[in-house]
């Protein structure tokens, strides 16, 4: 008997793939590939393949399987020749499926640079926070938590945070992985909570504990990956080696790659390029830029000149360490940001340092990230967002790229994706005091007061030493409610904690001004000059208020000179000022304005309507009046009366009047509430009725209550804030 079909009978479809021995084919090709595969990755992880060779392998092997069973169907038995359609929709099947997965697998390619390693947010201008939700970070996350000193000597430490933030920073730049930062991390050092309530602190599935070991000129770095919700060890190793920078290094681009390939996070070649350098030859080079970084984060004057004096000495021990020019040049014109230095001279010299980091290294993440921040203060918007995106690609878990990337996103009225670029920082450095006050800024700059109060104290209970969020609830209570005697104790903790701040930050100046008590900000002014600051930009309304010209001008207050000039019959030095303070606000093809020269504007159209041009004066109102639609009227960066200001400019008493009163009613107190009421030229036209007067009658009233209330609270009384001094 034969194996043909006897006459008249039909075999199945199964039977006919079989005959032809398509099935056997099929499964010993599936087979074979299967155990090639394994084999090729145990081969790509011993000798560090690139992982874009297994992705290869992989997607050949699934098109050569219908190849495979095609050459087993016209190979099979011969005696058969007739196909059946149902036969030839399988096979057709099997050709688009290959064709379908290669197509797929070059498709993602394509799209590989804008996203994958890079961690890129979505910035089309569509964005929407319900976007953003859809879009959640969903990488496997790590925090490596702060390493034990094993060796008998204290000195030692300095050595062990050294290779803890080495192998942080190395993780860091693999993109396809979430990383803390190293100033949330640095919060749980010794402390009892357990991993899972690290985990849920810090917002990460798994962390990295380990261990450093010094005996004579050997080292042992013992490390081991933890899963936070079982607690299970997913990997462990132990390193013992010489002490030498280039075996540390070794050592530290090993664990990060062995974390990777646990944590089934793929590296990019250029990842893969990034580990394997050596940034110093200076261990104590990098001992100094690492406490630079950690004094910089802290966003105080005293922390910030300390940083600088880290970065100098890295840069003395290893003249050709990129990181440490970039940090010098940050922790520089923050210095003088927070200080209330001129900035031109900090920049330039920042610059300078920028242009040296490059020069050592051109693939520097944190070097693009300033220049970025820059570009965007002299208005260079698209070269600053695409200096932002090479950096996040280079460095995708750098949380302060996403911090100012944020404020650009928010100048250019990109308000929810700026937004969503800030919660990406604060996700990945949740416990740096500085990137929650920022949110809780921005919070406040959208008139969500309430949410932004919960952010300041969430901050001040991270760290009840830091001035800055005393500061920001102060400045939420004063503009944002206008209880300005709740204020003050909040302002003067801030003050306490940080005295050499004054000079840039007068708020507390403000809050007594409008409160009445001039003998307080005579006392802040004396202590400035005492401390060797600048007089505090307050002092220019004090001696307005008492009538002293000459300290007026002296003062340098551009608002302030304004008016001195207009009623000098000046109005051409007017307008002079502004055009060197604020350029932009008169170039034709100015389009919008943002939160830092919205108020401005107004001032300068007042000014332009008085020489004269009032076509000008016209355009920039009507560009107020698109900001006026999603600015608060209350806060730090709310408008206030400016509405009211408009309305008397385009003579509209009635509406003038009639936003004062809502502004009243909503809480407004200023700052410098008694500057509108009897200097302000803006509102000249309608100081004289008596709705004005009755306006600001209520107000005065107010504020001599909320003084009485100060006045009565006792000194020591602490602050309803857990944790404050």
């Amino acid at each position: 008997m034969n194996g043909g079909p006897q006459e008249g009978q039909e075999f199945s479809v199964w039977d006919r793939l079989r005959r032809r021995k398509v099935v056997q084919w099929g499964v010993a090709y599936v087979a074979g590939a299967w155990g090639f595969l394994q084999g090729f990755e145990y081969a790509s992880n011993t000798f560090d393949w690139p992982h874009r060779l297994q992705q290869l392998l992989t997607i050949g092997l699934l098109i050569g399987l219908p190849m495979a069973l095609v050459i087993a169907w016209y190979h099979g038995d011969r005696g058969e020749q007739r196909v059946t359609r149902i036969e030839l929709a399988i096979l057709t099947l099997l050709f688009v499926l290959g064709g379908g997965l290669f197509w797929r697998y070059e498709r993602a390619n394509v799209a590989q640079p804008a996203t994958t390693g890079s961690d890129t947010i979505d910035v089309s201008s569509g964005s929407t926070p319900e976007a953003a939700a859809a879009n959640a970070d969903v990488r496997p996350s790590i925090a490596v938590l702060p390493f034990e000193n094993r060796s008998s000597l204290q000195d030692d430490a300095f050595l062990v945070d050294g290779i803890h933030d080495d192998i942080l920073t190395q993780l860091s730049r693999v993109g396809a992985m979430k990383v803390i930062a190293r100033t949330s991390v640095e919060q749980f050092r010794d402390t009892r909570l357990s991993l899972r309530e690290i985990g849920k602190q810090l917002g990460v599935a798994n962390v990295l504990e380990g261990g450093v070991q010094r005996a004579g000129n050997r080292v042992r770095i013992t490390v081991q990956l933890i899963d936070v919700a079982t607690e299970a060890h997913l990997w462990a190793e132990s390193y013992d080696r010489e002490l030498t920078v280039q075996n540390i290094f070794e050592i530290q681009s090993e664990v990060a790659r062995a974390i990777a390939s646990e944590l089934r996070a793929a590296l990019m070649p250029a990842e893969k390029a990034r580990l394997a350098a050596i940034p110093t030859q200076s261990l104590a080079a990098w001992e100094a830029y690492q406490n630079g970084r950690q004094r910089m984060s802290k966003r105080t004057i005293t922390a910030l000149s300390e940083a600088q004096e880290f970065f100098r000495k890295a840069i003395e021990l290893d003249p050709r360490f990129a990181l440490a020019y970039a940090g010098l040049a940050d922790a520089t014109w923050l210095t003088a940001d927070f200080s209330g230095q001129p900035m031109e001279p900090a920049i330039a010299k920042a610059e300078d340092l920028i242009g040296q980091a490059l020069r050592l290294d051109p693939d520097l993440a944190e070097a693009r990230v300033t220049l970025a921040k820059f570009a965007a203060d002299r208005r260079e918007f698209e070269r600053a967002e695409s200096l932002y995106r090479e950096a996040i690609a280079l460095n995708p878990s750098y949380a302060q790229a996403y911090h100012w990337y944020s404020q650009l996103l928010g100048t250019v009225g990109r308000d929810d994706e700026a937004m969503q670029a800030l919660r990406k920082a604060v996700e990945l450095d949740p416990m740096a005091v500085y990137l929650r006050a920022s949110l809780a800024w921005a919070l406040s700059g959208n008139g969500r007061f309430d949410e932004s109060l919960r952010e300041f104290e969430m901050a001040s209970k991270i760290d009840p030493q830091s001035p800055l969020p005393y500061r920001g609830i102060g400045a939420i209570l004063a503009t944002g409610f206008g209880r300005l005697d709740e204020a003050v104790p909040y302002l003067q903790t801030a003050l306490d904690l940080e005295p050499a701040s004054l000079a840039a930050d007068d708020r507390l100046g403000q809050v007594y001004l409008d409160l009445g008590d001039e003998a307080q900000v005579v006392r802040l002014m004396e202590l400035a000059r005492a401390n060797g600051l600048a007089e505090p930009p307050v002092g220019a309304y004090l001696h307005l208020q008492r009538g002293d010209q000459a300290a007026v001008l002296e003062s340098g207050e551009l608002r302030l000179l304004r008016d001195a000039d207009l009623r000098n019959n000046d109005a051409r030095s007017a307008l002079a000022r502004y055009q060197h303070a604020f350029p932009e606000l008169l170039q034709p093809g100015l389009r919008a304005l943002d939160w830092r020269n919205y108020l401005a504007a107004v001032e300068l159209a007042f000014v332009l309507q008085s020489v004269g041009d009032v076509e000008q004066a016209a355009r920039l109102l009507q560009l107020y009046d698109s900001v006026l639609a999603t600015w608060p009227r209350l806060g730090p960066w709310g408008y206030g009366v400016t509405d009211a200001q408009v309305f008397a400019m385009k003579d509209r008493p009635r509406d003038a009047l009639a936003a004062l009163r809502t502004a009243q009613r909503a809480g407004w107190r200023g700052p410098y509430w008694r500057y509108y009421r009897d200097f302000d030229p803006t509102l000249a036209s309608i100081r004289s009725d008596p709705e004005f007067k009755a306006i600001f009658d209520e107000i005065e009233r107010d504020v001599a209550q909320q003084r009485d209330k100060l006045a009565a609270r006792p000194k020591n009384a602490p602050l309803p804030i857990e944790g404050a001094d």
